[in-house]
C-alpha cells in the first residue's frame, strides 16, 4: 500500500505541498460543511416547531375548558385552524382534520396520551412534524396537537448542503491552483540558487549565496551552502598542497636515482661499483617510500607525530640526512653538532627528517660559503629541542619576511634556483603538527638562519 501510495505521490516538491493543502482544506470543509448544515436544520426544526406552537395556540383559543366537559367553540377561521389540528379530551379525541390521515392520527394519539408539550417527527411519504400542545381549565383539560409538513424545510437544508458542496468544489480548486503558483513563486528564488550553484566554480569563483538578498529561510540555506563551498575549497587547497608537497620532497631522491642511472649507464662498470649503484638507488626508494608515508599520514590524520609517538636522536639523524643529500655543493663547508651527542627529539626520525630536509635544501642553495646545523636544549623553560639552520648566503629580504611561509612565495623567482616555494611551509606545518615551530631569525647578519623547536624526548 504504501508503495502505491508512493508512486501516486507528485514527484515535484510543488505538487507535494499543493497536495498537503488540498488535503487539508479538503478535511476543512468536509468538517464545516457538516457543522454548518447540522446547525442549519436543527434551526429549521425549530422554526417549525415554533410554527406549530404557535397554531396550537391560535387553537387553544378555541377551546373552552371552564365547564366541566371541554367544548370547542365555533370560529370564522374554523377551515384554516382545523387543517393538521387535533383536539383531544384528555385521550377522547374531539376532533380531528378533515382528510383523516390515520398514520398521522395514531401519531396524535400517542401524543395526547403521553401528555405534556412534547414534538415528534412522522410520516412515510414525507416529513411531518407533530407538536402537543396541553390547554388547561379550571375544572377541565384538553389537548391541541398540530402537524406541518417539512417538506419545505428539507427542500431547502438540501439546496443549501447542494450549494455548499458545490462552493466546497470551487474552493478547493481555487486552493489547489493558488497553492501551486504561490509554491512555484517562492521556490523561484530555490531554482535561480540551483542556477547559480550550477553555474559557479566551488574554486575559482567568489559569489557565495548568503551575499544576496533572500527571505530568512533561505538566507540560512545560502550560509551553509556558502560553508560548505568554503570546506570544498578548503579541501581542494588543501589536496593542491599534499601534491605540491609530495612532489617538492620526492624531488631529491628522484634526482639521486636518475643520476646513478645515468652515471651507471655511461659507460660498463665494475661489480663493486653496480653494487654500490644499487645500494644508492634503493636507498633513494625507501626515502621516497618514507617520504610519502609520512606527509600521507600527515594529511589524513593531522597529528601522525604527536609527542609520544616515538623519539629520535638529533646528532645521527642531521647527519644523515646531509650525507644522504647529493645536492650538497662541494664549495660549501657543512658542520654538523650539537650540544650533547645523546640529545633525543620527542618526535619519529622520519618526521624530524622532513622538517628539517626543506631548511637544509634551502641553506644549500644560497650560501656562499658554509652551512652550520647546531643542536641544543631550547633555553624557553620548556625543556624541548632547538636545531638552527645557519647559511652565509644573502639571506632574507626585509619586505619578504611576512610571506617567508606562504605557500608558492618565493623573494626572487628568477634568481636561476630551482623550487616551488613549498618547503619552508611544507617544514613549518609538520613541526606544528607535533607541538613545534619553524622560524626564521631576522637578527642573524649576514645570510639567514631558520630555527627549529621540537619537543623533548
Amino acid at each position: 500500500m504504501n508503495a502505491v501510495f508512493a508512486r501516486l505521490a507528485p514527484r515535484t516538491l510543488r505538487g507535494r505541498l499543493a497536495l498537503v493543502a488540498l488535503t487539508t482544506a479538503t478535511l476543512l470543509m468536509v468538517i464545516l460543511t457538516v457543522v454548518c448544515n447540522t446547525v442549519v436544520r436543527r434551526h429549521l426544526q425549530h422554526q417549525a416547531d415554533d410554527e406549530l406552537r404557535t397554531r396550537a395556540a391560535a387553537v387553544a383559543t378555541t377551546v373552552d375548558t371552564s365547564g366541566p366537559t371541554v367544548r370547542v367553540l365555533q370560529s370564522t377561521n374554523d377551515r384554516l385552524l382545523d387543517a393538521n389540528v387535533w383536539i383531544y379530551s384528555g385521550s377522547r379525541l374531539l376532533e380531528q382534520p378533515p382528510s383523516g390521515a390515520a398514520p398521522l392520527t395514531r401519531v396524535a394519539n400517542e401524543l395526547a396520551a403521553h401528555g405534556g408539550r412534547r414534538c415528534v417527527t412522522a410520516g412515510r411519504h414525507g416529513p411531518v412534524r407533530l407538536c402537543a400542545q396541553p390547554v388547561s381549565g379550571p375544572q377541565s383539560a384538553a389537548t391541541v396537537v398540530t402537524a406541518l409538513d417539512l417538506s419545505p424545510y428539507r427542500s431547502s437544508a438540501d439546496a443549501l448542503l447542494l450549494g455548499s458542496l458545490a462552493l466546497d468544489c470551487v474552493m478547493l480548486v481555487c486552493t489547489y491552483a493558488l497553492t501551486r503558483l504561490a509554491v512555484a513563486r517562492a521556490l523561484r528564488p530555490v531554482r535561480t540558487m540551483t542556477d547559480q550553484a550550477t553555474q559557479w566554480s566551488a574554486v575559482a569563483s567568489e559569489e557565495r549565496f548568503g551575499a544576496m538578498n533572500r527571505p530568512v529561510e533561505l538566507a540560512l540555506l545560502g550560509t551553509s551552502l556558502d560553508a560548505l563551498l568554503d570546506r570544498i575549497r578548503a579541501v581542494l587547497r588543501h589536496e593542491r598542497q599534499l601534491t605540491g608537497e609530495l612532489s617538492h620532497e620526492l624531488r631529491t631522491p628522484l634526482s639521486r636515482i636518475i643520476a646513478e642511472l645515468d652515471w651507471w649507464q655511461a659507460r660498463p662498470r665494475p661489480a663493486e661499483d653496480i653494487t654500490a649503484t644499487h645500494a644508492v638507488i634503493a636507498d633513494a626508494a625507501q626515502s621516497m617510500r618514507t617520504i610519502c608515508d609520512t606527509l600521507l599520514n600527515e594529511a589524513r590524520d593531522g597529528v601522525p607525530g604527536a609527542p609520544g609517538t616515538g623519539t629520535a636522536e638529533v646528532l645521527p639523524a642531521l647527519r644523515r640526512l646531509v650525507a644522504a643529500d647529493p645536492d650538497v655543493p662541494v664549495r660549501l663547508t657543512v658542520v654538523v653538532d650539537a650540544e650533547d651527542p645523546r640529545l633525543e627529539a620527542g618526535v619519529p626520525p622520519a618526521l624530524l627528517e622532513r622538517i628539517v630536509s626543506p631548511l637544509l635544501a634551502n641553506a644549500f642553495r644560497y650560501a656562499r660559503t658554509g652551512v652550520a646545523v647546531h643542536a641544543c636544549r631550547a633555553t624557553d623553560g620548556h625543556g624541548g629541542v632547538r636545531i638552527d639552520i645557519t647559511d652565509d648566503g644573502p639571506g632574507v629580504p626585509a619586505e619578504f619576511t611576512g610571506d617567508l611561509f606562504q605557500p608558492g612565495r618565493r623573494a626572487d623567482p628568477g634568481d636561476g634556483h630551482g623550487g616551488a616555494g613549498l618547503g619552508l611551509p611544507l617544514a613549518r606545518r609538520l613541526a606544528r603538527s607535533v607541538g613545534g615551530e619553524v622560524g626564521h631569525d631576522g637578527r642573524h647578519t649576514p645570510g639567514a638562519r631558520f630555527v627549529v623547536s621540537l619537543p623533548a624526548g
